[in-house]
C-alpha cells in the first residue's frame, strides 16, 4: 500500500514471464478443499470489503475510524510499526498528525471507535507493513515477539485481528509460526488477511503463496493488490494488462486453482486514481470481475475454467482516499457484494 498515494508504475511482465517459466503456475484445483475452518470468519458476511484506514495524513482526508461506512466490513488500521527495541514485535498508536488533524484524537478515541464499529457488526485490524514498513520475522525468537506484540495490541486496542502488508520480502516459516502461535492465543474468531503484490502470488513457490497455503486454516482472505504492477501472467499463461477485468480474473484464478478456498480470495484495487501508481479502474470493473468469477458473467476475453460462487470480495486502498470520491467505492462495489448470493 502507498502511504504516499503516489507509486511509480512498476512494469513486471519479463519478471513474471521468467518466474512462471521456472518454477510453473500448476492448475490442479484445490478449490474445494473443504479443510478449511470457518471459524476465524463466523462473524463476518459471505462476501466482504475491506478497506484501509491511514493512520497518517498524506493529503487525501484525515477521518476519525467512527467514520468509516458501515459498507466496510473488514476495517484495516494502517500501519503498526516495528519495536526497535524488540525484534520482530510491533507498537501502534494514533499517530500525533492524525491527532492533530483531528482537534485532538487520542488513543481512548480509537479504543472507543474500535468498539463502535464492531457493534454494527465491522472488524477491526491491525495492518502490519505498507510501502515504508518493514516488519522482518525470519527466526523463532522474532515469531514469538512478533504473536504476543499482536496479541498484546488486541487487548489493548479491542483489534479482531492482524493484517500482513509486509511489501520488503516475508520468510513464510517464521512469519507462519507467528501467524499460528497468535492464533492459539487469539482462539476462535481471529480475523487474519493478507495484501501480497501481484509478483508475490505468481507461484506456489512464493513466499507470500507458501504463506497463505500453510495458513490456510485459519486464513480469513488474501486481498492481494491488482496495482502498481504492470502486466503479468494469467492462470492461462497469458499476460494480461493491469487495469482490465481480465487482469482481475485471470491472477484470481491463479490462486483460486492453486490450494485456496474461494472465500480466502478478494481483488484488492485502489479507490481512485489518486491511490496507487497505477491500475485503478471504475469500480464497476471490480463488480464485473466479481460476476465472472462468481457467474461466469461479464468476464471479457478470459473465462476462468470454473465459477467460484463463494469467492470471498474485495479490498481497497483505501477508505481515506475512498472518502475523496464520496465513497463510490464502498457504495459501489459493497453494495454489490451485500447483493450477491
Amino acid at each position: 500500500m502507498s502511504v504516499t498515494g503516489k507509486r511509480y508504475w512498476r512494469v513486471a511482465a519479463v519478471a513474471a514471464i521468467a518466474l512462471a517459466a521456472s518454477t510453473g503456475i500448476a492448475l490442479t484445483s484445490h478449490a474445494d478443499d473443504t479443510s478449511t475452518k470457518d471459524s476465524s470468519t463466523a462473524e463476518l458476511p459471505k462476501h466482504t470489503l475491506t478497506g484501509y484506514w491511514h493512520n497518517f495524513d498524506n493529503g487525501s482526508t484525515v477521518k476519525r475510524l467512527s467514520d468509516v461506512p458501515a459498507e466496510y466490513n473488514i476495517v484495516a488500521a494502517a500501519f503498526a510499526e516495528a519495536d526497535a527495541s524488540k525484534p520482530g514485535a510491533v507498537t501502534f498508536g494514533v499517530s500525533p498528525e492524525v491527532s492533530d488533524a483531528l482537534g485532538g484524537y487520542s488513543d481512548d478515541d480509537f479504543k472507543a471507535d474500535v468498539k463502535a464499529l464492531q457493534d454494527k457488526g465491522q472488524h477491526v485490524i491491525l495492518s502490519v507493513g505498507g510501502e515504508k514498513g518493514n516488519v522482518v520475522v525470519d527466526d523463532a525468537t522474532k515469531a514469538a515477539n512478533f504473536a504476543s506484540s499482536v496479541k498484546s495490541l488486541m487487548d489493548e486496542y479491542g483489534f479482531n485481528g492482524v493484517d500482513i502488508d509486509l511489501e520488503h520480502g516475508i520468510n513464510a516459516q517464521h512469519m507462519g509460526a507467528a501467524l499460528k502461535d497468535l492464533s492459539s492465543q487469539a482462539g476462535d474468531g481471529l480475523t487474519i488477511t493478507m495484501a501480497p503484490q501481484t509478483i508475490d502470488m505468481q507461484s506456489t513457490s512464493t513466499e507470500y503463496f507458501k504463506l497463505a497455503l500453510d495458513i490456510k486454516d485459519i486464513l480469513t482472505v488474501v486481498n492481494m493488490q491488482y496495482y502498481n504492477s504492470g502486466s503479468m501472467n494469467g492462470c492461462d499463461g497469458q499476460v494480461y494488462a493491469q487495469g482490465t477485468v481480465e487482469f482481475l480474473t485471470s491472477l484470481a484464478c491463479i490462486q483460486l486453482e492453486n490450494g485456496l478456498s474461494p472465500s480466502q480470495v478478494g481483488l484488492g484495487l485502489p479507490a481512485t486514481s489518486q491511490a496507487a501508481g497505477g491500475g485503478h479502474v471504475d469500480p464497476a470493473v471490480v463488480n464485473a470481475a466479481l460476476d465472472c468469477l462468481a457467474k461466469g458473467e461479464n468476464c471479457g476475453s478470459h473465462k476462468p475454467p470454473k465459477t467460484y460462487p463463494d469467492i470471498r470480495g474485495a479490498m481497497t486502498w483505501s477508505i481515506n482516499w475512498d472518502a475523496t470520491s464520496d465513497y463510490a467505492f464502498a457504495k459501489t462495489v459493497g453494495g454489490h457484494l451485500s447483493e450477491m448470493p
